[in-house]
C-alpha cells in the first residue's frame, strides 16, 4: 500500500485476556452447557452506588437501564434474547489501514481546500468487544454489498444478532465496516464523487438495492412482496431491514482485502465470519496473510479458483455464463488449503435454471461454491459445502445469520470452531 498506514496512528487495544480486568459482578453469572455460554437468572442485587464504583463502565449504566441484559421494560425476557447480564472486559473501535492522496502544491492556509491538501483514505473501521475470560481466537464479522457491520448486530426485529450470541459464547467479535464504506468513508473530497483535481481516484458512481430487488435477491420471497411460505425471515422486521441497505460504491477487492490484513497485523490471529460480497475478499485475505486460521462465509459472491485449472462453465437460466469468480496463480491458491473453510447456503435455492436471474443468481453461486470446496479438497485441503436444509434449517434467507432460527445457524457455526480446535482459551 502507498501511503502512511494508519494503523501507526491509533492506541486500541489487541485482544486480552479478561482473568485481570474481571469485574466483580463476572463471578456472579453461573456457567451451563458449552464453554463461555451463561445460565438464565435474574441478575445480581447491587446497590447503584456499589454497582456504578465497581464497574465504571457500559456493563453498569445497560444494567442500570435494562440494555443488554435480555430484559424488556417489564423485567421479562425479550423473545430470542439470553437473559442476565453481558460482562465485557473490553470494547472500543479503531482504524487500520489505508493510504493518503494529495494535491499538487504547497498548502496555503487561506485555501485550506486547494493545493497541497492530504487525504486519508480507503482505511478499515473497527468495532470491537471482548469479554472475560476470552476464547484464543476472536471472530472477525464482515458484511457484504450493500450492507455495513449492523447486520452483525440486532437482528431487524430486535433480536440479540451474532455479535452479542458470541460474545456469550466467550468470543472476542470485530466487527469491520470495509474500506469505502460506511463509518470507513470512501474516498471523495471536494467535488464531484471520487475526483481529485481531476484525478479520478474512485469511480464516480454508486449503486444501491431496491426494496424490490432486495427482496427477491436475498430470498425473502420468489416475487415482491409475497413471502415463501416457509421463510425464516423475520417478517416484523422488514422495513428495518431496507433501511439498513446504504449505497456502495465500485469495490476494489485488493483494497478490502487489504483492510483485512490489516486488521490481523493488529490484533493477532483470527477466524473470518464473513458475508456474501466479503466472501472472496476473505479467501484474498488468507492468501494475503497467515493469520487468517479459519474462514466460515455465508453465501460468498464470488469464490477464488487456481489459474490453469479449467471447470465446467455455470450458465444461467437466461443462457448467459457465470461470471465474477477470481483466478490466482496456483501457488497462491494453495494457501487456502492449509486452513478450514466452511461454505455455507440457505433455503429456497432455485435446483433447476431459473428464467429470472434474481433468482437464478444464487444457484449458479452455490453452484460455483462447490466448484471451490471440490478444487481445495483435491489439492489436500479442509473445505465444506453446509446447506442449512441438510442440517435440519428451512426457510433460511441469504441473511441467515438473522433469521428467525438464527441461534441454531449460530450453533453450526460453534460446532466448526469446536470442531477445528478454534474454540479454546
Amino acid at each position: 500500500m502507498s501511503g502512511e498506514n494508519a494503523k501507526n496512528l491509533d492506541t486500541a487495544p489487541k485482544r486480552m485476556k479478561g482473568s485481570d480486568t474481571e469485574t466483580p459482578e463476572a463471578s456472579t453469572l453461573a456457567r451451563t452447557g458449552a464453554p463461555g455460554q451463561y445460565a438464565p437468572g435474574k441478575a445480581p442485587e447491587l446497590s447503584r452506588r456499589r454497582f456504578l464504583a465497581s464497574a465504571g463502565s457500559v456493563t453498569a449504566t445497560a444494567h442500570l437501564l435494562g440494555l443488554g441484559t435480555g430484559l424488556s421494560e417489564a423485567g421479562q425476557a425479550a423473545p430470542g434474547r439470553e437473559t442476565g447480564p453481558m460482562v465485557v472486559a473490553d470494547q472500543g473501535s479503531f482504524f487500520v489501514g489505508g493510504r493518503t492522496v494529495s494535491t499538487p502544491g504547497v498548502w496555503d492556509p487561506n485555501r485550506p481546500r486547494g493545493d497541497g491538501a492530504t487525504y486519508y483514505i480507503d482505511h478499515l473501521y473497527a468495532q470491537y468487544q471482548i469479554p472475560t475470560d476470552a476464547r484464543r481466537y476472536p471472530l472477525v464479522m464482515t458484511h457484504g454489498n450493500g450492507q455495513t457491520a449492523r447486520c452483525w448486530e440486532t437482528t431487524p426485529d430486535g433480536r440479540e444478532g451474532f455479535n452479542n450470541i458470541f460474545l456469550r459464547r466467550g468470543f472476542s467479535v470485530y466487527l469491520p465496516d470495509s474500506p469505502r464504506r460506511a463509518r470507513a468513508g470512501f474516498p471523495s473530497f471536494n467535488g464531484p464523487l471520487g475526483s481529485l483535481e481531476g484525478t479520478q481516484v474512485m469511480p464516480d458512481n454508486t449503486t444501491r438495492f431496491g426494496a424490490q430487488q432486495a427482496f427477491v435477491f436475498f430470498r425473502l420471497g420468489a416475487e415482491y412482496p409475497e413471502f415463501y411460505p416457509n421463510t425464516a425471515f423475520p417478517k416484523a422486521g422488514l422495513e428495518q431491514f431496507f433501511r439498513a441497505t446504504i449505497p456502495s460504491v465500485t469495490e476494489d477487492a485488493d483494497v478490502v482485502s487489504d483492510g483485512f490484513v490489516a486488521l490481523l497485523e493488529k490484533i493477532g490471529p483470527a477466524v473470518l465470519v464473513a458475508h456474501s460480497q466479503s466472501g472472496p475478499f476473505a479467501m484474498l485475505a488468507a492468501i494475503k496473510s497467515p493469520l487468517v486460521r479459519a474462514i466460515y462465509t455465508y453465501e460468498p459472491a464470488g469464490m477464488i479458483f487456481p489459474e490453469g485449472e479449467p471447470r465446467p462453465p455455470i450458465v444461467l437460466g437466461d443462457g448467459s455464463v457465470r461470471r465474477g469468480d477470481r483466478q490466482v496463480p496456483a501457488a497462491d491458491f494453495l494457501k487456502l488449503t492449509r486452513i478450514p473453510i466452511h461454505v455455507v447456503y440457505g433455503d429456497n435455492i432455485p435446483t433447476e435454471p431459473d428464467s429470472l436471474n434474481l433468482r437464478d443468481f444464487r444457484r449458479a453461486q452455490a453452484l460455483a461454491g462447490r466448484q471451490f470446496v471440490d478444487v481445495v479438497n483435491r489439492h489436500g485441503g479442509d473445505a465444506t459445502f453446509v446447506s442449512l436444509p441438510d442440517e435440519g434449517l428451512v426457510g433460511n434467507t441469504h441473511f441467515m445469520f438473522f433469521d428467525t432460527n438464527h441461534i441454531q445457524v449460530a450453533d453450526l457455526l460453534s460446532k466448526f470452531l469446536s470442531d477445528k480446535g478454534l474454540d479454546e482459551r
